[in-house]
């Protein structure tokens, strides 16, 4: 059976956070923190979607329904979510385990170096 209250706990504790720290985050106090650890209290919908971003996490992961977490692009460019969609297939190729850069390797360091000098 799915522990809600200690996937919040786990998650919270994982970064090293208080419930105070945690109930100021999302608007919520220390003692209302502890009834969602301690199952007592359910938080409603805006407050999941809050405990969500704060964490990083799907809501389908808070709940118990997805094991990979999510990768958020609020506040990104287009050209900065594009590079992190080369970079997450990069990583999840399996094939590209040779010596040295492969051509993708080389194109998503002179992205970065784009994307880090950019002034505009």
């Amino acid at each position: 059976m799915f522990d809600f209250g200690l996937k919040i706990r786990e998650l919270r504790e994982s970064r090293h956070m208080s419930q105070e720290t945690l109930g100021k985050r999302i608007g919520r106090s220390k003692p209302v923190i502890s009834s969602y650890e301690n199952n007592i209290k359910t938080p409603p919908l805006d407050v999941l979607i809050k405990i969500s971003n704060e964490f990083n996490v799907s809501l389908d992961y808070l709940v118990g329904k997805e094991k990979a977490e999510a990768l958020y692009t609020n506040g990104l460019n287009d050209s900065q979510i594009e590079l992190l969609k080369i970079i997450i297939e990069e990583f999840q190729d399996k094939n590209s385990h040779f010596k040295g850069l492969s051509i993708r390797q080389q194109k998503i360091l002179n992205l970065l170096l784009i994307e880090f000098v950019r002034t505009d």
